[in-house]
């Protein structure tokens, strides 16, 4: 799916943040809850992987169906992402929403993992999440956004201003089948 209706956010002027929050924290007001209501819930927004327990990340992944990844991969993949958001459980000291990008920095980005510990769905954080990642994404410029989804989840995607491709482009997958063994 790709972005087509931007969420709305106030435009910045076109410079190199000196401060990576400041220039998500400016969009705020277009956020359908604010990080001072989640931090009121007891959820506190990261942007980084400082403090990221990748084993208690991996347990969201395979709570929501995702196969279990080696933590020294997902650890790889970490560090060759442009943009990250994760929610952390301050009762338990746990992520329980996450969601990153990665991309050519300048006119592409493809969205990955999004994940909601199914203990807490339903309570606006993965649109939270995406909300934040995709104004990250756009205030850096990055107009053509795309994200893989299972079609049980578009629905969820849609009013976030995702839809299938509007000019008819049609993506491919590589797949190296396994030969048959005679």
């Amino acid at each position: 799916m790709l972005l087509h209706n931007p969420i709305p956010i106030t435009p910045l002027p076109l410079k190199k943040p000196t401060h990576r929050r400041s220039a998500a924290v400016s969009a705020a007001a277009s956020f359908s809850i604010s990080e001072e209501s989640l931090s009121s819930r007891g959820f506190t927004f990261h942007r980084t992987v400082e403090n990221l327990n990748l084993d208690h990340l991996n347990s969201v992944f395979a709570a929501v169906g995702f196969p279990r990844r080696d933590p020294e991969k997902i650890r790889i993949a970490l560090e060759h992402t442009d943009a990250l958001l994760w929610v952390e459980s301050e009762k338990t000291s746990r992520p329980v929403a996450f969601a990153r990008a990665t991309g050519d920095g300048v006119f592409n980005a493809i969205i990955w993992d999004v994940v909601v510990d199914p203990n807490y769905q339903g309570i606006g954080l993965g649109k939270a999440v995406m909300e934040r990642l995709v104004t990250e994404l756009l205030e850096k410029g990055i107009n053509n956004i795309a994200l893989y989804s299972e079609p049980r989840v578009l629905g969820f995607y849609r009013p976030l201003g995702f839809v299938s491709d509007p000019d008819g482009i049609r993506g491919m997958v590589y797949s190296r089948k396994q030969k048959k063994k005679k």
